[in-house]
């Protein structure tokens, strides 16, 4: 992933009460879980009622927003409360929130924003969470969410000295694979630092301030071109306009580069990888990064796909096998490749001594790591990213 700004658990706790490091439970962490297990029932109206707070209290924040709020409405305050629910896991939650504040640079956020993003945020919560609030509770919100928006803003500044907040790139070339699924390549404005396996945000011209997450389909090139694979989906604002609209001399936005599903070239163990659909782009870019490395580990692949003709980039990674006597690629092909493609492990292996990755669907994710788990894969050996990442 993109180097983090350095800061260590004991960092994190300077000025927020303590509640980074301790093992057991905190008492702030006793009352802001009380605080999400009240709103759960009614996280809908709590969403509604904060991003309204903001706009009302901060008119000059609504333009950082996308026109239409349905599409993402939820993810700041849900990436909130995820950072709050994480507060006794310090190492997770340090990367979670430097992460976010490089990515929310994109968004124009500026620090002197966070103050009233925590007010709405306590105001939100207390009148939600009104029959468990109270002056401890507020305070163990305000402790928390002033931590939180510290590491996002220090990490955010620390980027700041190397990184731009985006990138404009100009798409090259599009080839529509399927008639929903195209590979997408462009070429950055100015050099774009980025590791095999990791994932970026995209913003198209024609639904400004909306981004959606995609891998990079290669290793880093010398040529600095970077390549999507994109998959069409219904309702899919970003998807659409990439697969449907996107032509070479179009002009995207990208983010930063991030995500930890990268290889760790310190060790010889071999990669076991799992990509269903669109998913085998990531894995395309880690076979390539061991190649360039030039040390022959085991990678086996596991292509998942519904259909033969989802198999869409089965040549390159047929034409990738051959060049390479340690890789073996081997297709799933099922109308319930997504549930299916983990158990293909078991005819195979054994696996305890493999590093394993996986991209694809959230539920292929889910049900490949708990396949992993049950093959022997330690779960300390097991890379995936984010499965929340909406659909888009």
């Amino acid at each position: 992933m993109d180097a983090p700004t350095t800061m260590s658990a004991d960092d994190g706790a300077s000025g927020g009460g303590g509640w980074f490091t301790s093992r057991e439970p905190s008492p702030d962490a006793v009352l802001v879980r009380r605080t999400m297990d009240e709103i759960a029932p009614v996280a809908d109206e709590v969403t509604s009622y904060f991003y309204a707070l903001l706009f009302v209290r901060a008119p000059g924040l609504r333009p950082l927003f996308p026109a239409a709020m349905d599409a993402q409405r939820d993810r700041l305050f849900r990436a909130l409360l995820t950072a709050a629910e994480h507060i006794d896991h310090p190492d997770t939650l340090v990367s979670y929130l430097q992460n976010l504040g490089r990515g929310h640079r994109k968004y124009g956020t500026r620090p002197e924003h966070y103050p009233v993003v925590g007010e709405c945020l306590i105001g939100a919560l207390s009148r939600y969470a009104a029959s468990v609030w109270d002056e401890q509770t507020e305070a163990a919100w305000i402790r928390a969410y002033t931590t939180i928006s510290q590491v996002m803003i220090d990490a955010a500044a620390a980027d700041a000295v190397r990184t731009p907040p985006w990138w404009y790139a100009e798409v090259v070339s599009h080839d529509l694979r399927t008639p929903d699924v195209a590979v997408v390549t462009v070429r950055p404005d100015q050099p774009y630092p980025f590791l095999a396996g990791q994932y970026t945000s995209v913003e198209t011209p024609w639904w400004p301030r909306i981004w959606r997450h995609y891998s990079f389909a290669s290793a880093p090139r010398s040529d600095g071109l970077l390549t999507f694979h994109v998959k069409a989906v219904p309702a899919g604002w970003v998807s659409n306009a990439l697969v449907h609209r996107a032509r070479p001399g179009d002009i995207i936005r990208l983010g930063p580069a991030t995500g930890s599903m990268t290889v760790d070239h310190t060790t010889s163990s071999g990669l076991l990888c799992l990509g269903g659909g669109t998913g085998i782009a990531p894995i395309k870019a880690l076979v390539e990064d061991v190649a360039e490395h030039g040390r022959r580990r085991p990678v086996e692949v596991f292509y998942g796909a519904r259909t033969d003709d989802d198999l869409y980039d089965i040549d390159t990674m047929l034409r990738l096998q051959r060049a390479h006597p340690w890789l073996a690629v081997r297709a799933v092909v099922d109308q319930r490749a997504r549930a299916q493609l983990p158990d293909a492990l078991r005819g195979f292996g054994p696996w305890n001594e493999y590093d394993a990755y996986l991209s694809g669907p959230p539920g292929m994710i889910r049900s490949g790591v708990h396949a992993l788990r049950a093959a022997g894969v330690p779960t300390e050996r097991i890379r995936h990213d984010a499965l929340e990442e909406p659909a888009g």
